[in-house]
Parts: C-alpha cells; structure tokens; sequence
C-alpha cells in the first residue's frame, strides 16, 4: 500500500422518519470524522420514510459531496435497510452505525484501529447505566438469553449495530443472501476475528424509537426462526389455549373434591379430558413451530429481494 494512500471508510447510515434530526446528527457525525486523515464517504438509506426525510438527506448531501442517498421503494425493516447500504459499500472499512445519535461517532477513530491492528470485527456493546429495570431492558435481556439457548450462535447481550467490518468481513456478509435477516446473528456465525468495544449510550438527539413492541417481537422471531409468520402462529395460539382449557379442568375438578361434591364428578371422565386436552396442546404447539420453519423455507425459495431501490432495477441475487 503506497504511504500516500488514503483509507476510505465507508459509514453506512439507515434512516426512518428522522427529518427532524438526521441534519443534527449528520453535523455531529461529520465534526468527529472530519478530523481524522481517513477518506470517509457517507451512505445514508431511507427505509420508506414518510415525513420528508429523504428531502432533508438531499439538502444536507448539497452541501458534503461525500453523501450517497438510497430511498427504497418501502418499509422494508432496519436489517433490510442496513443490507442495502452494505451493499452499496465500497471502503476498506465499513462502519454502520444508526441515524438518532444513540451510537457516538467518537468511537469511529478506536474501531479503525482496531480493524488497522488485524481485527475484521469490531462489535460495539451497549453498557447498562444502572438505571430502573424497564419493560423494553427486561425484555432484551430475555431474549439475549433464549437466543443463546435455542441457537448455535452465541449473540453478545446489548450488542448494537453499531459495528466496523473489514472488507474481507463485508465480503463474506454480503456472500450470505437469504431473505430472513437478523445481521447480528449472521455476523457472529461467520467466525472472523472480533474485538468487543463497550460504550455508554447517549439520549436520542430527539423524536422517537421507531422499535416499538411489535418490531422487537419480530426481530425476536427472525433471530429464532429466521423471519415472523403471523397466520401461521395461530397454530401455537390454539396449542396454547387447549393447555389453557386443561388447566381450568383440572382446576375444577380438584375444587369439586376440595367442596365435597365428588358426586358431580364422572368417572373416568376427568382424567380422559385432562390427558386429551394436555396431548392436543402440545401436539398444536409442535405442529405450529414445524408450520412456521416451512413458511420460512417457502418464502426463502421464491427468492425475493431483500429490498428495492425506488426507480432502480434489483440486483441478482437481492
């Protein structure tokens, strides 16, 4: 490499709904980068936003030409969003990070050096402030867990996708194309070397989460089963409901005898009901896991693209 080389650092930057902030956090961005003697090029993709946020990008990109603006067609979901801009990504270098000022761009100096002394990951990990126990923290940990219960591949718990990836790492990322996207996940199971960086996370610059509780359940899903299916957890709701109806059996019964009214109770017909109700359950459960696993490999053999540009043709293989 010729020492007057220059590296280019590629920050892939997904965006939704953030008219009102992205300018903020661009100039945050781009105080802290501008100091480094790095080659830095911004990639900034609207995940289908509806409130002016790719004309915020556009006016903020006449002025730094180092912006790259991708609007896709929809909402396709942040994994989608950040793959788009991992694909459009051409730096030695690529660092992801997300547009509400949660991830400090004065970690982008540490995670290039990182990459620079031989790492091909560098995985940021979210500290906790010691603060309240809240719904959304609770919830996260329990999942960090059971993902790394049910899968092969160990998740970092409060892992972010705030990251840097060497080429050879975004190489062998964007190899791996299927339809189902949890990158966290995918990142981890491709076994390059990678360093952990911690960090305390800021408050929002402003505005909102866009993760509300549903988007966390289905990233959640797509963890566990590669992608959510609604229609086909109704199969695991009716399990459930049997297991329900067995219960609230089993729990008159036992009253019946705890009153004295063993009388009112048909022999044979209790324990049968108990049993049938348990074993359907269970067996509606079973079923509805299998049924989703075949959902996922149908929608993964009609080969889809993971996202669309607006007024761009699909890549092969998208």
């Amino acid at each position: 490499m010729s020492p007057n080389h220059k590296l280019k650092v590629d920050l892939v930057i997904p965006v939704y709904n953030e008219a009102v902030i992205v300018g903020q956090t661009h100039a945050h961005v781009r105080d802290v980068v501008d100091s480094l003697p790095y080659d830095f090029q911004f990639i900034y993709v609207d995940d289908g936003s509806s409130d002016g946020t790719v004309a915020a990008l556009r006016k903020i990109a006449e002025g730094d030409p180092r912006i790259s603006v991708l609007q896709l067609s929809r909402n396709f979901g942040h994994q989608a969003a950040l793959t788009a801009g991992l694909d459009a990504a051409l730096g030695e270098i690529v660092i992801t990070m997300d547009g509400d000022g949660q991830h400090p761009p004065e970690l982008i100096l540490q995670m290039i050096d990182l990459i620079r002394n031989g790492y091909d990951i560098v995985q940021t990990q979210r500290m906790d402030d010691g603060g309240s126990i809240s719904f959304k923290k609770w919830s996260s940990n329990l999942f960090y867990r059971l993902i790394n219960v049910v899968s092969g591949t160990q998740v970092l718990r409060g892992a972010a996708d705030f990251r840097a990836l060497s080429r050879a790492a975004l190489d062998g990322l964007r190899s791996m194309r299927e339809y189902h996207r949890f990158l966290r996940g995918m990142i981890s199971w491709m076994g390059y070397s990678s360093v952990i960086l911690p960090y305390q996370e800021p408050a929002r610059v402003g505005g909102e989460s866009k993760y509300s509780l549903g988007k966390m359940f289905r990233l959640a899903s797509d963890a566990v089963f590669s992608f959510s299916l609604a229609p086909l957890y109704i199969g695991l709701s009716t399990g459930l409901g049997f297991l329900v109806l067995a219960a609230a059996q089993m729990i008159y019964v036992a009253a019946l005898w705890l009153t004295g009214q063993t009388e009112r109770i048909v022999a044979g017909w209790s324990s049968l009901m108990a049993i049938m109700l348990i074993a359907s359950g269970i067996i509606m459960i079973l079923l509805g896991f299998i049924g989703v696993y075949v959902g996922y490999i149908f929608q993964e053999v009609k080969r889809r693209p993971i996202y669309l540009i607006k007024g761009a043709k699909p890549k092969d293989g998208e």
